[in-house]
């Protein structure tokens, strides 16, 4: 691939309980250069942990292991904490899936933004405060001034997301991982706020890993897509092919969502067979 930006192989990631060692992720390879890249599958397939581990942002009884994972030339595994926290949030920003959970309540949403720049370039308090500004209105908020003073309460939550946008761009990363970043919006707001992050996406030569559930919408959105079962990826296919997906377990996953005009007494059963852990 070319303008490779992330390579992982053979990912592993374990959390220890109690004296028992729980296998979170296996297997996982995947590349990444400016495209947007899907990874869906049930909850509680490892979706999120793969993403957080990019970040090493899981707790102490979590081990991870890979062949590879590198970020350009950087081992991410054998990075000090140093290197990581110049890496979080600078090179590499995660949009968390609802901005009421993400957002420091007590702090207008202006000076978040441009804390979020401060933390990564020494500027004055007044270039960050014009940064978060330009910032907002990238994000096609009207009347950035106003909002800039608001508190995550005084925000809905297609502003909130927004915001969130604008906090994890104004650093300039190269990779941005958004997990499940329109779930809690509905589906009007959900497309503005997706058209605006694949806007800003493709001005700024940026690799996206988007963590989904939901197959329709990194269909029309993504360009490849990991589908994840218990923790190993089991088919990577074009998001333009979805519907020639081979394994039975993606083409369970197209089944399952009602439709509207497609009258079914019952929804299938999306089935699951122990082999496809080892296949």
């Amino acid at each position: 691939m070319q303008n490779t930006k992330l390579e992982v192989k053979n990912l592993q990631i374990s959390f220890s309980h109690e004296g028992n060692q729980v296998n979170a992720v296996r297997d996982v390879s995947f590349s990444l250069g400016q495209e947007k890249l899907a990874i869906v599958g049930e909850s509680g397939s490892g979706k999120s942990t793969v993403g957080r581990s990019l970040l090493k942002l899981h707790p102490k009884n979590a081990t991870v292991e890979a062949e590879k994972l590198l970020f350009g030339d950087i081992d991410l595994l054998k990075a000090s904490e140093k290197t990581m926290r110049d890496i979080r949030g600078r090179r590499i920003s995660m949009i968390m899936q609802d901005p009421k959970y993400s957002l420091n309540p007590v702090m207008k949403v202006g000076d978040q933004i441009a804390e979020a720049y401060l933390a990564h370039y020494k500027v004055s308090k007044k270039i960050a405060q014009e940064k978060a500004l330009v910032m907002l209105e990238k994000v096609q908020i009207r009347d950035p001034k106003r909002v800039y003073s608001l508190y995550p309460h005084e925000v809905s939550g297609g502003m909130g997301q927004r915001v969130m946008i604008a906090m994890m761009l104004i650093p300039e990363p190269e990779i941005i991982i958004a997990d499940e970043p329109t779930s809690a919006l509905d589906v009007s707001v959900q497309r503005q706020v997706l058209n605006l992050l694949d806007e800003l996406i493709n001005e700024s030569n940026i690799g996206l890993i988007f963590i989904s559930h939901d197959l329709d919408l990194v269909r029309n959105y993504c360009d490849r897509v990991l589908v994840m079962y218990a923790g190993r990826v089991v088919e990577s296919i074009k998001a333009s092919e979805l519907e020639n997906a081979h394994h039975p377990y993606t083409q369970g996953l197209l089944k399952a969502p009602p439709r509207i005009g497609d009258i079914r007494h019952r929804l299938p059963t999306l089935e699951r067979d122990p082999s496809w852990l080892y296949n």
